[in-house]
């Protein structure tokens, strides 16, 4: 019996034992899990040295409209364009006199993607530049498509696609979206190369998306732990400089792939964001208040006139008819709002409620907010847009 009971005993302790494990793992799992939520991937906070777009505009004309197009009367710039295209096509039209409603001069602008290939295709935008009413049913004719360097990078050419219509008679009109303004899906070829060699660089610079210092410096760890080496460094609050592992020589591209599925948690400084116009307001959570009453209320007297209208009584012989004045005056000074007192470090969620409890509207709390902060109760800076 005592050799049985010492089993049990036995085999109820490692239960016990098992138990406490499988709690404590769960733990950790659930810990990981949720610092893992507030981290970044560093391919998402940063930009890679020569991995950029380049921007290309261009001059055209579109032809195909039906009578929506420029006049050419007006449109001086059109009419120019028009009779020097007939021409290169072996036309004359100086001559005469062109009245053509179909065609508009538009601008026509792409983005060129970093490592693109001569002969792919790019989406271009097309926007009216003259009096034109709608692009519906144009097609753009060849335009070169040049960059900043003035040199032509992608040719566009193809029927444009609009999204909104516009619609009318003579006593109104119907207009939904921008009918002046379209995209030509692959509608650009490119033409030209951008020379950038990626594979022999000795070293990359990152380029924070948003600089701060805290976030540069856990980036660099972040890699320097990954890679085993002092390979990365941060030089300033937007810079992070690494150079390539002997591991990794000849393989900058399975470096980037490594380096950029690494994981940080971007630090931010505490600011409020104001936006007069729509009245919004956003605020990020590092936001706190120093100790500060707030009071919000505003004296208000409205005048109302209720003119009557005063009689004589039926079969009356004597009286007349009069419009009586009635006014009444009220006035509101606020006596229903309440002075709000806010404690040190109070937290993003306890200021929006204590604001809310005074019945305070967005406008009315932009107000308080840059007067807090003239105060010098508002840790943070304020952005207005």
């Amino acid at each position: 019996m005592t050799n049985r009971r010492d089993i049990l005993r036995a085999g109820v302790t490692i239960q016990g034992q098992l138990s406490l494990f499988v709690a404590v793992l769960v733990l950790l799992v659930l810990f990981v899990h949720a610092s893992a939520m507030g981290q970044s991937r560093i391919k998402d906070i940063v930009f890679f040295e020569g991995v950029r777009s380049n921007q290309l505009v261009g001059y055209g004309l579109v032809v195909g409209l039906n009578g929506t197009g420029d006049s050419l009367s007006s449109a001086i710039f059109t009419r120019e364009s028009l009779i020097g295209m007939l021409e290169r096509l072996g036309v004359n039209a100086r001559d005469d006199a062109l009245t053509t409603a179909n065609v508009a001069a538009v601008m026509v602008t792409a983005s060129l993607p970093p490592f693109s290939n001569q002969g792919t295709n790019i989406d271009v935008t097309v926007s009216a530049l003259g009096d034109a009413d709608n692009l519906l049913g144009g097609t753009l004719l060849v335009t070169p498509l040049v960059g900043a360097d003035g040199e032509i990078y992608a040719v566009a050419q193809g029927t444009i696609a609009v999204g909104g219509f516009a619609a009318g008679g003579a006593a109104e009109t119907v207009i939904k979206g921008v009918p002046t303004s379209g995209r030509i899906a692959n509608g650009a070829i490119i033409e030209r190369e951008i020379p950038f060699q990626l594979a022999n660089r000795k070293q990359i610079k990152l380029s924070l998306r948003n600089p701060d210092f805290t976030t540069a410096r856990r980036i660099s760890r972040a890699i320097n732990a990954f890679v085993g080496l002092p390979a990365a460094r941060a030089t300033d609050p937007a810079t992070v400089v690494m150079k390539t592992p002997e591991n990794y020589k000849g393989e900058i591209i399975e470096l980037i792939t490594d380096i950029e599925q690494l994981r940080v948690e971007p630090d931010q400084i505490a600011k409020v964001v104001i936006d007069e116009q729509s009245g919004t307001i956003v605020m990020g959570e590092n936001v706190r208040i120093n100790p500060v009453a707030i009071a919000q209320g505003a004296l208000t007297i409205r005048v109302t006139e209720t003119p009557q209208v005063s009689q004589p009584l039926p079969f009356a012989n004597t009286g007349t008819t009069e419009v009586v004045p009635r006014t009444e005056i009220t006035i509101d000074e606020g006596g229903d709002k309440k002075l709000t007192v806010l404690n040190t470090g109070v937290s993003l969620q306890e200021l929006v409620n204590g604001l809310n409890s005074l019945g305070i509207g967005p406008h009315d709390m932009i107000t308080i907010l840059q007067a807090i902060k003239a105060a010098g109760a508002l840790n943070a800076d304020i952005q207005v847009l």
